[in-house]
């Protein structure tokens, strides 16, 4: 008998991309497929280029009535936050628009206006993109961007070791609520200087919430972890629980050495005082705790 065919929210987000992943073929520029931040390509000798796409849904990442600047802010900043993690520098975006054909023109340019302001702050380009109607009310700001990082300063997910210390940038939860979720800023100069001065073995960025992006990073790297919950940095007001599983963060996620660890939190205090920097575990063989699941699309389906 074969098997019944799910649904795409009877099967979830993680298995849903599990499926698609399987049937997506790779090619000898391809240094790293689907599974990390962002895809990584050969560009030339000793430098390799970055493509990252992600997406905003109205209803979803933000609501109708949000100020239009700071949504199309959002947008260009959710790719950019990718890249850093990666230890890449944003380069051109192409933007797609999907929505519906009562949307004020207005807002739309608004929305360009938001990305404009940050596309010069972090110094990159918007080079084009795509129009398209939905067939009911809404609207979807895709955007999909290059970058480009020295091969030696590319930091995957996949590199963790046994023994590391697991660390986080800043502190997490309440995001949707306070409206972080709008004002985050990506942490492209942290990353950077992490990179340039202690180059961790594995880092991504936290979207999704550390309770679905840790899990991530050490399967990725073929080992479990254990976390400290009385070390996880919330924001005021917010509970551990919100910290693991709420999302949109956009802190880094990284795990180094230990010996490294001690000079690191002197000479990040110093580089990033208003930025705070935590060790909240340490990667292991197994994962005796499983952290709360963040946010998956579908999950309530």
């Amino acid at each position: 008998m074969s098997e019944r065919n799910l649904t795409v929210g009877e099967a979830g987000e993680e298995a849903l991309v599990s499926k698609i992943v399987e049937t997506i073929a790779g090619s000898g520029r391809v240094i790293v497929g689907p599974g990390d931040d962002c895809a990584v390509i050969e560009l030339s000798p000793g430098l390799w280029q970055l493509l990252k796409t992600d997406c905003l849904v109205e209803g979803v990442h933000f609501s109708r009535g949000t100020d239009p600047k700071t949504v199309g802010a959002k947008a260009l900043k959710r790719v950019i936050s990718d890249i850093a993690a990666m230890g890449g520098r944003p380069r051109e975006a192409v933007v797609t628009l999907a929505l519906n054909e009562d949307r004020p023109v207005d807002e739309v340019l608004a929305w360009y206006a938001g990305m404009g302001e940050v596309a010069e702050q972090f110094q990159c380009a918007i080079v084009g993109g795509e129009t398209a109607k939905l067939p009911g009310d809404g609207a979807m700001i895709s955007v999909a961007m290059t970058g480009e990082v020295a091969l030696d300063q590319c930091v995957l997910r996949s590199g963790a070791k046994r023994g590391d210390l697991i660390l986080v940038t800043g502190r997490l939860g309440g995001s949707f609520e306070s409206g972080r979720h709008l004002s985050f800023t990506p942490r492209v100069h942290e990353a950077a200087w992490l990179i340039e001065n202690f180059l961790p073995s594995a880092m991504m960025d936290l979207s999704d919430g550390l309770g679905s992006d840790l899990p991530r990073l050490a399967g990725a790297s073929g080992e479990g972890y254990t976390v400290d919950p009385e070390r996880i940095p919330c924001h005021e007001g917010v509970t551990t629980a919100q910290a693991v599983s709420d999302g949109e963060d956009y802190e880094l996620l990284f795990t180094i050495a230990p010996e490294k660890t001690g000079y690191l939190m002197i000479a990040w205090a110093e580089a990033f005082p208003e930025v705070s920097l935590t060790v909240i575990g340490e990667v292991t063989e197994n994962t005796p705790v499983e952290l709360e699941r963040g946010w998956e699309h579908y999950q309530s389906a």
